[in-house]
């Protein structure tokens, strides 16, 4: 019942006008986009190996729908076990980063230097631990996508009102019902920000494993089309990456929503993100 009554809370604090322009707005510029594009491949007369209009990539998505569906089931289960590992290893290290200056002063800066390695360069190294296959890439998606997802949190624990806090000591409430009933609370927009960050940066962690490493997946298919100069196949496989990215951000944000009106938040209907 409380579920209920969040998502029906959830759905009352939404204008519908809103959701009407969040919706249509995004479509109708995607969709002139994507005439303008057709319109100039006819127009300039384009060669389809250099960017092959619309209805080339359409044709391939109609023809070969079961292949690449196959080809998206890897990358999508790639995807949801990396982002649900670096959101988990995130927070779990924000937590411990908040919780002892002593382990800040000695992680984090370890923890930043890590994040400046380019992951690339880390990849020969992945493939002599764990082999070529699927736990590479998510192993590349995890290490890039968990230190936004650190920050954030991190940012968010320490971000709960001062005074709030001395009324928790004041009542002698221990740590960790401070943690639970006012840390955690206060810094959930700022974790679901840095998940948001975190689901990008995991598709791009996919993507690189499986052009190094994989054997199947939709980066395997860009790879081999690319080398075959079928590039309406490439664009197609990029579609689809979108649609997994689209559909897990969209996710992230339902759960947002609907994680704050469980928590007597503000639905963030106005921000950027």
């Amino acid at each position: 019942m409380a579920l209920l009554d969040a998502i029906s809370g959830a759905d009352a604090a939404v204008p519908n006008g809103r959701i009407l322009r969040l919706v249509l707005l995004p479509l109708g510029f995607a969709a002139v986009m994507i005439a303008l594009w057709q319109i100039l491949c006819q127009t300039l007369q384009v060669r389809p190996i250099l960017l092959p209009p619309p209805s080339a990539v359409w044709t391939v998505l109609r023809d070969n729908y079961a292949i690449l569906l196959d080809q998206t089931l890897p990358t999508l289960s790639e995807s949801i076990l990396g982002f649900v590992v670096a959101s988990v290893l995130g927070v779990a290290i924000a937590v411990a980063l908040t919780s002892s200056r002593w382990l800040r002063e000695a992680l984090y800066p370890g923890i930043v230097m890590f994040q400046l390695i380019p992951k690339i360069a880390l990849a020969p190294l992945f493939i002599v631990w764990l082999g070529v296959g699927e736990t590479t890439s998510v192993v590349v998606a995890v290490f890039i996508a968990f230190f936004p997802i650190v920050v954030s949190t991190a940012t968010g624990l320490v971000s709960a009102k001062p005074e709030v806090l001395q009324l928790c000591k004041s009542l002698t409430a221990s740590e960790w019902q401070i943690f639970r009933m006012v840390r955690f609370p206060y810094a959930l927009p700022y974790i679901f920000a840095g998940m948001k960050v975190g689901v990008t940066m995991v598709m791009i962690g996919v993507v690189v494993g499986e052009f190094i490493t994989a054997q199947n997946g939709l980066g395997y298919i860009i790879m081999f089309a690319a080398g075959a100069g079928e590039t309406a196949t490439v664009l197609a496989a990029i579609v689809l990456l979108c649609v997994i990215g689209l559909g897990l951000y969209g996710v992230i944000g339902l759960a947002e929503l609907l994680v704050l009106r469980w928590f007597g938040g503000e639905a963030p209907i106005s921000g950027v993100i």
